[in-house]
């Protein structure tokens, strides 16, 4: 399935990508910019980079399940964007009235 429709880029190269910077470092972040920059290609419209997140997720997700780490070393990174949403989600429009000039 095309993910990047700027850049044609596939969910299984971003997949294949995610699990490359992984073996590399399987404690690294990783966000949509490094797995581009991993790809050599950058974000045009950055439409996709939600979809870029939540492949970034699982994919973790299910390489740490398969790696050998006990469970206590998992964190479930879904649980953790979730958490992280909720803390600063609210704040990007915080001091922002309405309209764009508004003083």
């Amino acid at each position: 399935m095309l993910i990047c429709h700027c850049n044609l880029i596939t969910q299984k190269e971003i997949e294949d990508t995610i699990i490359e910077l992984l073996d590399r470092d399987p404690w690294s972040l990783i966000v949509p910019a490094k797995v581009y920059h991993t790809l050599q290609k950058r974000g045009r419209c950055c439409g996709c980079f939600p979809n870029v997140v939540e492949t970034i997720i699982r994919v973790t997700e299910a390489y740490h399940a398969r790696s050998e780490a006990s469970g206590v070393d998992i964190v479930s990174h879904m649980d953790r964007v979730r958490e992280l949403r909720v803390q600063f989600g609210s704040r990007i429009n915080e001091g922002r009235k309405t309209g764009h000039r508004a003083a």
